[in-house]
């Protein structure tokens, strides 16, 4: 019989020790230390540790790996064209959001394909899932398995040798080596740990939803997300439609594009054209607002920014931003006190990038100073999209990928843009939209407004 060895581990940080300490010396958290027994590993041959043998790097093979559809363009947009075989995928979002519909209708569209799907469920049983199938239309041949112990998941994965497993959630599973409760540090890294272990040697792309805390993070370990290969986290407000799935860690492709849902009674539906979704409700004759042509990776998406200035009832102004970054708000009201001469001080400033996405994109800087002007002298801004990053000294600064924000702004109808002088020089403007370049914001507003 293996030899066990007991210890103790913090589940706030992971931390080990060889004995019982009231305060975890890593994280200063008290009495989060948790006794865990360890089964000792297998020896070989030698007294050493099984395992593989080492291959010279020459030697292994260089075909590519062939990537699989997921049967959602938006969902392999992210991924990077596709599923990788063996990958490790963790997904976290806020509850309701939208994770655990989406992976559903995901493994159907898997099994409609013809690849063997297998559903893991640690929150609902078969019944529950099939109600929430007939409400999403998935009918798919997918494989049921309500079960949270898991070495019992990986017995079944072993069995019935899936091309696809969906694990919903991570936080539910458990293993009944370990004396922690299903959702502590030292059970999440070991159901994570042996499901990717399974996933690398049995080829099987395993699809893992994580739960998050109220900071945002997925929960559980940090080691968690060093497992995977893949890291996705879901966007958007529980009370609105539209959802943003971007990817923070991607092994097998970039990190920058980003897929665009809408959530309705039926599902999850693909948002193939965002730009017109989310400027569909907007109205060009009130001031306060601009479009921004930002870039989501390799996707324009044209945003709308809008601005709020009145003036303030206390003594102090207030200021607001939601969507984008607080203190580059400060930064433009700053410069269009000092640079234009506008009177600030004493209004209230509210900004808001509408269908509550967020961006963090220093070219929006010009979109956001021109819609505080627009507001305050209450002028609608022409219909026209500004673009460039803005300096202190009240300088446009240069953008990348011009071309690709101007010729999706002339798809949407847009017949002028404000771009930075700097990149008048290396552009081929689109027909039917009239360019101007502007070396400082004073000289943007006045085309703008």
């Amino acid at each position: 019989m293996a030899k066990q060895k007991t210890v103790f581990m913090c589940t706030e940080c992971g931390y080990e020790s060889g004995r019982w300490l009231g305060q975890c010396p890593a994280c200063k958290a008290w009495n989060t230390l948790e006794e865990m027994v360890l089964s000792a590993p297998e020896k070989g041959a030698r007294g050493l540790p099984a395992g593989e043998s080492a291959v010279y790097l020459k030697d292994v093979s260089q075909e590519d790996d062939a990537r699989w559809t997921t049967g959602f363009s938006e969902l392999d947009r992210v991924l990077g064209s596709g599923i990788v075989e063996g990958s490790v995928v963790l997904a976290g979002g806020e509850p309701g959001i939208g994770k655990s519909t989406l992976f559903l209708q995901v493994a159907d569209a898997l099994a409609r394909l013809g690849k063997k799907v297998l559903y893991v469920s640690g929150e609902e049983s078969h019944r529950q899932i099939r109600i929430r199938a007939n409400r999403l239309g998935t009918h798919g041949d997918i494989l049921l398995l309500a079960e949270t112990e898991i070495s019992n998941c990986i017995a079944r994965m072993r069995e019935t040798a899936p091309d696809f497993v969906v694990v919903d959630s991570i936080q539910t599973m458990y293993s009944s080596r370990l004396a922690p409760a299903a959702g502590s540090v030292s059970q999440i890294k070991e159901c994570a740990s042996l499901l990717t272990r399974e996933a690398k040697s049995s080829g099987a792309a395993v699809f893992i939803i994580g739960h998050v805390t109220k900071e945002g993070a997925i929960a559980g370990p940090r080691i968690l997300e060093h497992m995977v290969d893949t890291v996705l986290y879901f966007e958007g407000e529980r009370q609105g439609t539209f959802r943003i799935l971007r990817a923070v860690k991607n092994r097998f492709g970039s990190t920058n594009e980003i897929g665009v849902f809408d959530m309705r009674d039926d599902g999850m539906r693909e948002v193939e054209n965002p730009s017109g979704l989310l400027l569909g409700e907007r109205t060009s004759e009130v001031s306060g607002s601009c479009v921004f042509p930002a870039l989501e990776g390799t996707r324009p998406v044209l945003l709308e920014i809008q601005a709020l200035v009145s003036p303030t009832s206390f003594q102090m102004p207030r200021r607001m931003a939601s969507g984008l970054d607080y203190n580059r708000m400060a930064l433009i009201i700053a410069v269009l006190e000092k640079r234009i001469g506008l009177k600030l001080y004493n209004q209230d400033v509210y900004l808001n990038v509408a269908g509550g996405i967020r961006l963090n994109q220093p070219a929006a800087d010009l979109a956001m100073a021109a819609s505080i002007v627009s507001s305050f002298r209450d002028k609608a801004v022409s219909d026209a999209v500004a673009m460039g990053e803005v300096g202190l000294t009240g300088e446009v600064r240069s953008v990348g990928q011009i071309e690709k924000r101007l010729f999706e702004a002339a798809k949407m109808g847009f017949k002028k843009a404000v771009i930075p002088k700097s990149n008048m020089k290396s552009i081929k403007a689109p027909e039917g939209i009239e360019v101007f370049g502007v070396r400082n914001v004073f000289d943007a507003l006045e085309i703008l407004i």
